[in-house]
């Protein structure tokens, strides 16, 4: 009991939150969310760790930088053919740079200059219609770049998606704004970013590698001239980005803190003028102030750097060309040549190198810092290997669900929740489980439902160890919280099973009294707002859609908790009719009496049987139902009935008081604790 109770958060994950392997939000594959586009992160984080921490190795800085280089090279790995086709598009503007200059060069030294007009004109003509396959080849370059961009955005929600469902099991809540902004806003502006660096880093190779062919073949000793420049500037940007991706993250911090700190401030006032504070706390706004100064100042500095780096690649190579011209005329470079070399410096590489490094100056810092952020997120999901096609059905007569020597701890120094419990559940058996709080209940049912693997024992479903991919297959767990999402009533019944008809709906809907539900919202194509819906609604719902998925085995960990007693009654009896097994975790003395078998637990200890044979041989289910039962033994179905009704006048079959406005003060198995009872009770065991 005590290993149980200690893990409250651990069983919470099963009975609360929707977006995990075995709760009804997760039951079908064909519904689960496939997760990540960079995949091997943890192990390639692995490998890097190993290979930082063997000896003598110097231990390097985990930057942003270096953890988004890690995530992109397997992805851009993945897409080496789309990379090579976006370069193959790319080699029509390589063409157009070299003739650009190359055109004009061979024009003033063959054609105007030799006095041939024609010659020169030709070569003029030669350099304009570089410029006519711009067109089809910005075509092909924006169909590549779709390729290679969408990817990127879809991974990365994929991502926030996995953050979020990973931190709402966590912190039992909902969906933090950090991962909203990183479905709607930040994935967005990476894939902007991404688009646009793909851009300017294609157009800056090719064009550069043009510029510089050209120039070879103009003449070698230009690029004596133009290269150190380039190189110099090109050095000291790329020297630029690591400080100035720190200066921002400072600069950023040190706002969101004087931030803070003035929101903190206009809600306590009052208080600091009662208390004297004010210079303690103007002290503090000044420092915060300070502190936000010197980040901009220092911010501002690596700026000034910056655009040194931009003056030096895209001012003096055109300079430094004009002042060593003289010189290089004297060593037999001509006229065109000259002119074609300012050609590629001023209308080609010049604006090439401006644009990339204006690009990451601000979208590349931007674009590092927002990736950044999403490599924290939780690993993309292990694949399931698919079933196996060529297996026989199980045979007649195999148990739906067996469980062999069992057990399951929270951790290996924790106490066992499950102690060696053996268990069969056949073909269309209904099965109670109860006990008290804590004592092991919805632990038993992940383990049953395969959402929790034990640490000994085997689980076997039909007959075979159960398995991941086998699960939708052959169970349905409903947790306590019924999770309904937002779209048409149809869209959450048809959830498990998409191809329902309507006549199978209407079925269910007469089954499990679903009627009251269907005409506040009109029709099945109603549009259904979970925050509207009461929670005994949501819990109708998800039955619904667990009805007609008609599971071989079914498992209710208390998912009829929200309903009154006449509506639980109704859907219990409407499974049970159902030819599939049917275990319930049970909140109530009426629910277990429906039971064929009940499984009393408590922590490790447990007991099965009939409830004749429990009130017989198991003191605890004594306790348990004389905790149940009326003073009035004399006929106590027929008074749990007639409560039951009394109950049960609300329409919809809903429980909205919530458990804690009962009016005995306790609900479910404890509701009849007003009344007089015939033993005295043990802790509750809800």
């Amino acid at each position: 009991m005590k290993a149980d109770g200690a893990h409250p958060r651990r069983a919470e994950q099963h009975e609360a939150h929707p977006g995990r392997d075995g709760q009804d939000r997760a039951h079908s594959r064909r519904d689960a969310p496939q997760y990540g586009v960079l995949p091997g992160r943890e192990a390639r984080r692995g490998a890097h760790s190993r290979r930082d921490a063997q000896p003598g190795a110097h231990p390097r800085r985990d930057t942003s930088l270096r953890r988004v280089g890690r995530e992109a090279r397997p992805f851009l790995r993945a897409r080496t053919g789309v990379v090579l086709r976006l370069a193959g598009w790319s080699l029509l503007e390589f063409a157009q740079t070299f003739l650009g200059g190359f055109g004009v060069a061979r024009a003033l030294d063959d054609g105007f200059l030799a006095g041939r007009p024609t010659t020169g004109l030709l070569w003029l003509a030669v350099a304009a219609v570089a410029v006519l396959p711009s067109v089809p080849a910005a075509r092909g370059v924006f169909g590549r770049l779709a390729d290679l961009v969408e990817p990127l955005r879809d991974g990365l929600v994929r991502r926030a998606v996995s953050r979020a469902l990973s931190g709402a099991l966590d912190r039992s809540g909902d969906v933090s704004t950090r991962s909203l902004s990183q479905v709607t806003h930040q994935s967005e502006i990476a894939r902007d970013g991404w688009a646009g660096l793909v851009l300017t880093l294609r157009s800056f190779v090719f064009t550069a590698a043009g510029a510089v062919t050209g120039l070879l073949a103009l003449s070698p000793a230009l690029l004596l001239i133009v290269l150190p420049p380039l190189a110099l500037g090109s050095a000291l940007f790329l020297g630029t980005l690591p400080p100035m991706a720190a200066r921002q993250r400072d600069y950023l911090a040190a706002d969101e803190a004087y931030a803070a700190h003035a929101g903190r401030l206009a809600a306590s006032v009052r208080d600091i003028a009662a208390a004297g504070a004010a210079g303690r706390t103007v002290a503090e706004s000044r420092t915060l102030a300070e502190a936000q100064l010197a980040a901009s100042r220092s911010l501002a500095r690596w700026s000034g750097v910056r655009v040194l780096a931009l003056a030096v690649c895209g001012r003096f190579p055109p300079l430094l060309l004009l002042l060593g011209a003289p010189w290089l005329l004297r060593n037999g470079l001509t006229p065109g040549a000259l002119v074609g070399a300012l050609t590629y410096l001023t209308q080609a590489l010049a604006p090439a190198v401006q644009a990339l490094m204006t690009m990451l100056g601000t979208v590349g810092g931007r674009l590092v810092v927002v990736l950044d952020r999403f490599t924290g997120a939780p690993p993309p999901p292990a694949e399931d290997p698919p079933p196996s096609r060529d297996s026989a059905p199980p045979p007649r007569g195999t148990p739906v669900a067996e469980l062999h020597e069992v057990s399951f701890a929270y951790g290996p120094g924790a106490h066992p929740v499950l102690d060696r419990l053996s268990l069969t559940i056949g073909a269309g058996e209904h099965l109670a489980v109860v006990g008290p709080s804590g004592s092991g209940k919805s632990t038993l049912a992940a383990v049953l439902a395969g959402t929790e693997r034990p640490t000994g024992g085997a689980v076997r479903w039909r007959g075979r160890p159960a398995r991941p991919a086998d699960a939708t297959s052959v169970r349905v767990l409903l947790p306590q919280h019924a999770y309904v999402f937002s779209g048409s009533l149809r869209d959450n019944l048809r959830y498990l099973r998409p191809d329902a008809r309507d006549r199978e709906i209407a079925g269910m809907v007469d089954a499990l009294g679903l009627d009251a539900l269907l005409s506040r919202l009109g029709s099945l194509d109603a549009a259904v707002e979970p925050d509207r819906l009461s929670q005994g609604e949501r819990q109708l719902v998800a039955l619904g859609r667990a009805y007609l998925a008609a599971p071989p085995l079914l498992i209710l960990d208390e998912a009829t908790s929200r309903l009154d007693p006449a509506a639980e009654t109704r859907v219990e009896l409407a499974f049970g009719a159902l030819p599939g097994a049917l275990v319930v975790v049970a909140h109530r003395l009426s629910s277990a009496r429906r039971a064929g078998r009940i499984l009393v637990m408590d922590g490790p200890r447990t007991q099965c049987g009939t409830p004749d044979e429990l009130l017989r041989s198991c003191a605890l289910y004594r306790d348990l139902a004389g905790l149940w039962e009326p003073e009035d033994a004399g006929q106590p179905a027929e008074a749990d009935e007639q409560d039951d009704a009394r109950e049960s006048e609300k329409p919809g079959g809903q429980d909205e008081a919530g458990e804690s406005e009962k009016p005995g003060g306790a609900v479910g198995i404890g509701q009849k604790m007003g009344r007089a009872i015939r033993s005295t009770p043990p802790p509750s065991p809800v």
